[in-house]
């Protein structure tokens, strides 16, 4: 089993021992307080994620191979949220991104609990990781 799957498949893990999802939330919300801090020069206009009701900031960089990436919100559950996707995609290759399903939104119920435009958030968010990989893979291909 590849690790991409594996960090996914302990998300799920996690997220299991609450029964319920005020509990599910409180959780988000202290992921998103674990999260660092994103440095004040990308929480800019320029970084945030359109398609999201809150404010998110994302900024990726490529180091020898693998994507860092920051992040922010000014909503404590959508930084939850984006702290998760940060857990999963961060330190990876951009093909172990491109390639590579995410199933923990289902396993873990969030798609069905958040609002529709909480919905959307996720799913840009999710977007915007995928295209700077899609990007730093051009790039990295270009430059072979």
């Amino acid at each position: 089993m590849n690790d991409f799957r594996q960090t996914q498949e302990d998300i799920v893990e996690e997220f299991s021992v609450f029964d319920d999802w005020l509990d599910r939330y409180n959780y988000l919300i202290e992921l998103g307080n674990d999260l660092p801090a994103i440095d004040p020069q990308f929480r800019t206009s320029e970084y945030l994620i359109n398609g999201c009701q809150s404010r998110v900031w994302l900024h990726a960089d490529l180091v020898e191979g693998r994507l860092k990436f920051d992040a922010d919100s000014d909503a404590i559950i959508v930084k939850g949220i984006v702290a998760l996707l940060v857990k999963l995609m961060n330190n990876r290759t951009p093909a172990e991104i491109l390639e590579n399903d995410l199933f923990f939104i289902d396993g873990i119920g969030l798609r069905q609990n958040l609002s529709p435009t909480r919905s959307n958030g996720l799913l840009a968010m999710v977007k915007k990781m995928r295209l700077y990989a899609l990007a730093y893979q051009a790039k990295e291909n270009q430059n072979k």
